[in-house]
């Protein structure tokens, strides 16, 4: 379980990162660059993945390139969201855009809907209006806007879950398909920042540099530590997945309270409980 703890600590630790940027005066956008720089570099690295495939002639170069425009995206979004709706609110989102999966392997996939999975997806579902409850301080304009943010991460981590499973089918291996998401995603983030920094609207700097390479390397961990862990614990696939998430969950709960403070109506608490609990259900599923 070690390797589920450390992709737990990673996964958590790209939000506290994010939520710190805007006091540290780091770019997100900026970073997230560089971020795919490190990511692209660790993956040749540790994955090793079989560049020859990238030339086959059935490599799924639609699929990489959908990814490498809605990944650096969804990024900047996951950053503005943690900044504005909290690490709490999006960290249990971006979990349960599993719920958005699931039905997507029901209906695109073929996949089986067991009673427990049915029940875990009726618990998220019924999970959302709870976690996207606001404070009644926060009831401007702006802050009716940001309460959203959380959701649409969800769908985002959805969308890129669906397109990495689409192009598993066809048998790229993942290591692959990661690479060339990666370095298609730093392509054209980094002709942004070059447009930025010579508009004079956001000038380069060491300090977004390292903020971004290290954002890579926790963002890189996340996914290889996470599997490192099914490796190590193949014969329960489920009992991963349901750690990781739950995990994620709870301990992105005690960083967003005990480090920012943020204030969780009642029904921001409920909707802890009914996440896990879905998660365990569908785990169970699909077990």
């Amino acid at each position: 379980m070690g390797f589920v703890v450390l992709a737990v600590l990673c996964s958590v630790a790209v939000s506290v990162l994010l939520r710190w940027a805007r006091q540290a005066q780091v770019d997100v956008p900026q970073a997230v660059t560089w971020n795919y720089l490190a990511a692209t570099a660790l993956c040749v690295l540790l994955l090793k993945p079989e560049l020859a495939r990238l030339g086959a002639p059935d490599a799924p170069w639609q699929g990489w390139l959908a990814l490498g425009l809605i990944l650096p995206s969804l990024f900047v979004l996951l950053g503005r969201s943690v900044q504005r709706a909290g690490i709490v609110r999006t960290d249990i989102a971006q979990r349960l855009s599993l719920l958005l999966s699931l039905l997507a392997a029901f209906t695109l996939f073929g996949e089986t809907a067991s009673a427990p999975r049915l029940a875990g997806l009726a618990l998220g579902l019924l999970s959302l209006p709870c976690l996207l409850a606001r404070p009644r301080q926060d009831a401007g304009a702006s802050a009716r806007a940001d309460r959203w943010l959380p959701l649409v991460v969800l769908v985002g981590f959805a969308a890129v879950d669906v397109l990495l499973k689409r192009i598993a089918l066809d048998g790229t291996p993942l290591a692959v398909s990661l690479l060339a998401t990666f370095a298609i995603a730093f392509v054209p983030m980094l002709a942004w920042q070059l447009w930025r920094h010579a508009r004079g609207r956001a000038a380069l700097t060491w300090r977004n540099l390292g903020a971004g390479l290290l954002l890579g390397a926790l963002n890189f961990g996340n996914i290889y530590f996470y599997l490192r862990a099914h490796r190590a614990l193949s014969a329960h696939p489920a009992l991963v997945f349901a750690s990781m998430n739950i995990g994620v969950v709870l301990l992105g709960t005690l960083a967003g309270v005990a480090l920012y403070r943020e204030r969780l109506t009642r029904l921001n608490l409920a909707a802890i409980p009914m996440a896990v609990a879905a998660i365990v259900l569908i785990a169970l599923g699909a077990g």
